[in-house]
């Protein structure tokens, strides 16, 4: 991928956006390992632990980037990113077992465990929306992290009021999981040598629709009952 063209721009975008997506629940770890400390250290023990979480990731996702592309590893990768993009448009409860810290260390600890372990479906969204460029890997995490920190309160409740940016953030995830199988050197190989070209756009298209339909249906009936 050519660097500041048209292509890289987008894909750049399309990496904040998923990162900005996918960090609600990151950003409420953050929040709930460090509430319990002064309110004088707390922002400092937010700031370090989320600089060692971002680092973590950062690690975790070149590494991603690099397993992707092994064959067959990708198209596999996108498979596992389908129920993650799934998952976002459903209630979460993951962040209610992450417990405050008494002390300073002990917060930044809680904080870069906790989200490295909740990190993983950003690391392989990631790798996937950055087409193996390790640059858009750093510029993304460099555009999205202060974002999180600043305004993941804004974020969280935009997404409350106007539930349409959630089906958005759905969709981008269920594109890169369908670009990523058709990216595959195997798998998207016999898939365009069956269908031809256009399933290039195709398969991403009816993963966006299948997500979220299915997305929609599952949190209509929750509503009902």
């Amino acid at each position: 991928m050519e660097i500041f063209t048209l292509s890289f721009f987008a894909a750049l975008l399309s990496l904040v956006a998923i990162d900005l997506v996918l960090a609600g629940d990151n950003a409420v770890v953050i929040a709930m390992a460090a509430r319990n400390l002064p309110e004088k250290v707390r922002r400092r023990a937010m700031l370090i632990g989320t600089g060692g979480a971002v680092v973590i990731r950062a690690l975790m996702t070149m590494a991603a980037v690099w397993l992707l592309s092994v064959p067959y590893l990708q198209a596999v990768g996108g498979i596992i990113l389908l129920p993650i993009a799934l998952k976002l448009l459903m209630p979460s409860d993951k962040t209610e077992d992450v417990d405050a810290a008494d002390n300073f260390w002990a917060a930044v600890k809680t904080i870069i465990v906790a989200d490295a372990a909740m990190g993983i479906d950003n690391v392989l969204a990631i790798a996937g929306a950055s087409g193996g460029s390790f640059l858009l890997v750093v510029i993304g995490l460099l555009i999205s992290v202060p974002i999180i920190i600043g305004g993941s309160t804004i974020i969280g409740k935009a997404m409350d009021r106007w539930p349409v940016l959630v089906y958005i953030g759905s969709g981008i995830l269920a594109w890169t999981a369908g670009s990523m199988v058709m990216h595959d050197s195997i798998i998207g190989g016999m898939i365009i040598g069956a269908f031809g070209g256009l399933a290039v756009y195709a398969v991403p298209s009816v993963a966006v629709a299948l997500i979220c339909l299915t997305g929609w249906l599952r949190r209509s009936r929750s509503c009902k009952s």
